[in-house]
């Protein structure tokens, strides 16, 4: 009975236009994330609320939605990027079915719980037999998981190889969503950083946990540790740019790893990651520019690479426990 309702719906990206219309600039094809983001969230969840978006934030390694759903049937969209949907605030009085990659599958909406979609399944549809109140969507394009070639030996096309999966509890997978909630939710110094690692640290866990065959393995002798003077070498070239946009990429150049590699062996050697050390040196910054008083505080926030001074105002109070202003007029 449940069979008879899935439908497969011609993917969007097949036509020459969106309705014939699209808000702002035409799409590029093949699209970007952020175009790609924009554009599938509506079509897919068309009885949603869009809470929270990425749009505009600037991030190129991860897209990111947060959505309110109505119940209803979520149409078959084929989707341009891996897609990974987690439950922030659910519901366990229901089952969410759905079917896709000759499968039928069907999960309670718990807190915590994930699905996965990958960009190769061409029948995924839903049904969802109550309202949602928080799904969070996170759309993974397929430059992260090729990234990853030089720390893993990666299947041809690993996107193709990630499981069409509803219902796991993976608590990896969860809290590397929930910092990326944060970061939409409250913009840090370094977020574009912090989504950057974040990324690579779900497309590895894709990879290793969730694809076809065996696991992914680093291979032995490959890696390089990240010596002093290597160390030495990021940690300049980080207090020389941090008043810029710095990205992980960059990062692991100088020290010349592989990103992801890079991202572990910088938070062996300094006890935290990458993104939270920059967002660090830029809070550092700042506190030395407002006690010098000689910029306005909309330019501090821009040195320190936030995208208002609203922003900024937050982060700031959420580290120091006080507004830029009450420390100014405390230490000056």
């Amino acid at each position: 009975m449940v069979a008879s309702r899935w439908r497969r719906i011609r993917p969007i990206h097949a036509l020459p236009s969106y309705n014939g219309r699209w808000r702002g600039r035409p799409p590029t094809y093949p699209p970007t994330l952020e175009e790609d983001a924009e554009t599938h969230g509506p079509r897919k969840y068309p009885k949603s609320g869009l809470l929270l978006s990425s749009s505009g934030r600037g991030w190129a390694s991860v897209a990111a939605e947060l959505r309110s759903h109505a119940a209803g049937v979520v149409p078959a969209i084929v989707p341009q990027q891996t897609e990974i949907i987690m439950v922030v605030n659910g519901r366990t009085d229901c089952f969410v079915r759905r079917s896709g990659a000759g499968k039928l599958q069907a999960a309670r909406p718990a807190k915590g719980m994930i699905w996965l979609t990958p960009v190769w399944v061409d029948d995924d549809e839903a049904i969802l037999p109550e309202p949602i109140p928080e799904l969070l969507h996170l759309y993974l394009p397929q430059r992260q998981f090729e990234t990853l070639a030089d720390d893993y030996n990666l299947p041809r096309s690993p996107t193709r190889s990630i499981q069409f999966l509803a219902g796991l509890q993976d608590e990896l997978i969860r809290q590397v969503g929930l910092s990326i909630l944060s970061e939409l939710a409250c913009e840090t110094a370094a977020g574009r950083m912090l989504v950057e690692t974040a990324s690579l640290v779900l497309a590895a866990r894709l990879t290793q946990r969730y694809s076809e065959g065996a696991r992914a393995v680093a291979p032995p002798g490959r890696q390089h540790r990240l010596d002093n003077l290597r160390l030495r070498r990021v940690l300049d070239y980080i207090e020389q740019n941090c008043d810029r946009d710095i990205s992980l990429q960059e990062l692991a150049d100088v020290a010349c790893l592989s990103t992801f590699h890079f991202a572990r062996m910088f938070s062996a050697a300094m006890g935290m990651p990458p993104a939270r050390f920059v967002s660090r040196q830029r809070l550092e910054n700042a506190k030395s520019m407002l006690v010098n008083g000689k910029l306005p505080l909309s330019e501090i926030a821009l040195n320190a690479r936030f995208s208002s001074q609203a922003s900024f105002n937050r982060a700031f109070r959420r580290a120091t426990g006080m507004t830029p202003g009450e420390y100014q007029r405390q230490v000056r």
